[in-house]
């Protein structure tokens, strides 16, 4: 059986940034306007007046501060605050395809490789812009990769997901070397009227190369030595959105079908199976915490991410054994912990070991061990 080594990362960052500041200008201007419009709904008692927010209750709830989109002007227009991303004939990439193959060319040149050494093409994410043809296909097609690819879709968690798919493809034979890509445009699905979400997200893109250890010339290597994964149904976090919904036209346009969870259930439940899992998986690899240097965790939440390493090692964490990327790209779906991944690998020394873990809607886990080599 092959051995499998992540040798190369990439990362796509989109061109525009939204503080917090502007982000909370526009949602309580939008909250003073729809106040105003409903005064009398709202004085009767058939609506309920919205309430403002503040930078300080999003810090405070998140850790975040600003977050990264592919477009600006359109959220941040209170008569929109929706994202405009005009579509593109079928002759041309998708907006997805672009993101994609500007983080795969990364994790290329960063493994030492080209197109004509991959023969797996893995799109892993929460959002498809579309049903079909795959979004993978066209990334293949478009860096000029001879072989196979398709997508798959386990939220929060498709990452290490994917990458437990492209490890098993490479241990098998059926491929060479698999690129495992990421892209998220998060700000299509959130509902940016919502004063519990509206700040949660942002967009990036990501991109590893998984490949055969006894091939791979990087000075990037990671030595994959385990995994887990793990699936336990919950609607705590959802979104209705999908093909089904022209069938049924009472719910077009209903909150529904954007994102939506239930944060205070999901921190109970997930931070605690989040850190059982790690500690299974790092076991299970034959390793203790304490050999453990660095936890490249989901970046979904500050709070949650300090509670989950603290049931982990039975303290807290230094920031630089769990680095945190979020305060400034926000939860970028299953692309975060390979953000935070990309970000802080470079500085270890050869011989250390890490833990990718990604957690999110299903509930989904996924926790890779890695060693550096």
């Amino acid at each position: 059986m092959n051995q499998a080594v992540i040798s190369g990362t990439g990362l796509y960052t989109p061109p525009y940034s939204i503080s917090n500041d502007e982000l909370i200008a526009c949602f309580n201007a939008y909250v003073v306007k729809f106040n105003a419009e409903n005064a009398e709904a709202i004085a009767s008692g058939q609506l309920t007046a919205l309430e403002e927010s503040s930078v300080a209750f999003i810090e405070k709830a998140s850790g975040i501060k600003s977050r990264f989109v592919v477009e600006k002007n359109g959220i941040l227009d209170i008569n929109r605050m929706v994202p405009s991303i005009p579509e593109r004939p079928d002759d041309q990439r998708s907006i997805m395809c672009d993101m994609a193959v500007a983080a795969s060319e990364q994790a290329l040149a960063r493994a030492g490789r080209t197109a004509a050494d991959v023969d797996m093409v893995l799109v892993a994410c929460s959002n498809l812009q579309r049903a079909y043809p795959a979004i993978s296909i066209e990334v293949q097609e478009a860096l000029g990769i001879d072989g196979y690819g398709f997508d798959m879709n386990v939220a929060c968690s498709s990452a290490t997901f994917g990458i437990q798919t492209a490890v098993s493809a490479v241990q098998s034979g059926q491929a060479r070397a698999v690129l495992v890509v990421n892209p998220e445009i998060t700000s299509g699905h959130l509902n940016w009227r919502d004063r519990d979400s509206h700040f949660i997200f942002g967009d990036a893109c990501t991109a590893l190369l998984i490949e055969r250890a006894d091939r791979a010339t990087s000075m990037h290597r990671f030595e994959i030595l385990g995994t887990k994964l793990k699936t336990k149904f919950s609607n705590n976090i959802r979104n209705n959105f999908g093909f089904l919904n022209r069938a049924d036209g009472s719910g077009i346009g209903k909150p529904d079908k954007l994102f939506r969870q239930q944060g205070r259930k999901v921190f109970k439940e997930v931070c605690p199976m989040a850190a059982d899992m790690i500690k299974d998986t790092v076991e299970s690899a034959g390793l203790a915490i304490p050999q453990v240097n660095r936890f490249w965790l989901h970046q979904a939440n500050l709070n949650m991410n300090l509670l989950i390493t603290r049931m982990v090692l039975g303290r807290d964490a230094a920031r630089e054994e769990a680095p945190v990327i979020l305060d400034t790209y926000a939860n970028t779906s299953s692309a975060g912990s390979i953000i935070a991944f990309h970000k802080y690998q470079d500085d270890l020394p050869t011989g250390s070991h890490g833990v990718i873990c990604s957690f999110g809607a299903g509930y989904s886990i996924g926790c890779v061990v890695v060693k550096k080599i």
